[in-house]
């Protein structure tokens, strides 16, 4: 006959004896682990910082420059609450309409160039080819400058007694005004701004040509279609959001241009001011000892809302071809 100290012990025994049997440890009776509780404050304090940034160094500028734009305020005088009369001002100010018009000129201009042509761009540089490494360095090169670097050697190589003029008036041309006539300097700063973006949305769109399947140019290719047919009919669709993308970027950047243009047209904007940008004339007006802050407010809430409104198109233009 079994001895009673001698039985076995039951579940709800060890279960009693749980923690002296287990010892220190996370877990609890039965041996369950246990589950602190997290504090409803726990996320905002990861997401504190972030938040901090953003209010400071954007939430609080918009609002205070939306907030000056119905004032008189200038750079030493508070100013006093004006309504619309800046925005009023705006309809009846000439340089407000000519800066209104490059701006606008410069996105109609630039941003096709940088959709297409990077895009050509990432198509010969995805080729697995010796070297093609350093053709892909050559052409972000520019990106990594200094847009003040590379505007200086920019005016040095247009000047009338620049690079460009000399190899012209070799060839028997003659030398061309690109940086004293008002479109040749114009359309001189949207060469920039193309030159220096074509590596940046090259990157862009090589990220996306890797994601076309191979399949469909190698059965477009067996229908006997061309290579300019498959770049229509397979390349295109299938990198379609990422020209989406590009275009939203390259026009927002357009419609805002500032360095390129006062480095190659200088504070004035190029002959009787003609080739003064939006952006320009926010500088122009705001700064100095009797800025107007209140009116380059008012100019750079125009800024703002037109560039939304561009993105708006791109994107609604997206959804219609979905569609």
């Amino acid at each position: 006959m079994k001895s009673p100290t001698a039985a076995k012990a039951t579940p709800t025994d060890i279960g009693a004896a749980g923690p002296a049997l287990k010892g220190p440890g996370p877990e609890g009776r039965g041996g369950r682990r246990r589950i602190r509780r997290q504090l409803p404050t726990s996320p905002w304090l990861f997401a504190a910082p972030g938040l901090v940034i953003v209010a400071v160094f954007i939430l609080y500028p918009f609002v205070s420059t939306l907030n000056n734009s119905f004032t008189d305020k200038r750079t030493l005088i508070p100013g006093e609450y004006v309504g619309l009369a800046n925005f009023r001002e705006l309809l009846h100010d000439d340089m407000f309409w000519i800066g209104l018009r490059n701006s606008t000129i410069y996105v109609l201009v630039v941003v096709p160039a940088l959709v297409v042509l990077p895009l050509l761009l990432a198509m010969l540089v995805q080729k697995h080819i010796p070297g093609i490494t350093f053709f892909r360095s050559a052409f972000y090169t520019p990106v990594v400058a200094s847009i003040v670097v590379v505007g200086l050697i920019w005016v040095w190589m247009l000047d009338e007694r620049g690079l460009v003029n000399a190899v012209l008036e070799a060839v028997g041309v003659g030398k061309v005004g690109f940086l004293s006539d008002q479109w040749l300097l114009l359309f001189s700063a949207m060469a920039v701004t193309v030159w220096k973006g074509l590596g940046y949305y090259m990157i862009i769109y090589l990220a996306a040509l890797a994601n076309v399947p191979r399949e469909l140019h190698e059965a477009a290719a067996v229908d006997g279609a061309g290579a300019f047919r498959r770049f229509l009919t397979v390349t295109v669709p299938a990198v379609r959001s990422t020209m989406v993308l590009v275009g939203a970027l390259s026009s927002v950047a357009a419609f805002k241009v500032f360095s390129e243009v006062y480095l190659m047209a200088g504070p004035t904007g190029g002959p009787a001011g003609e080739d003064t940008t939006l952006v320009m004339l926010v500088q122009r007006v705001g700064t100095g000892l009797t800025g107007r802050v209140g009116y380059a407010s008012a100019i750079s809430v125009v800024v703002f809302v037109v560039t939304v409104a561009l993105m708006l198109l791109v994107l609604r233009a997206d959804r219609k071809e979905d569609a």
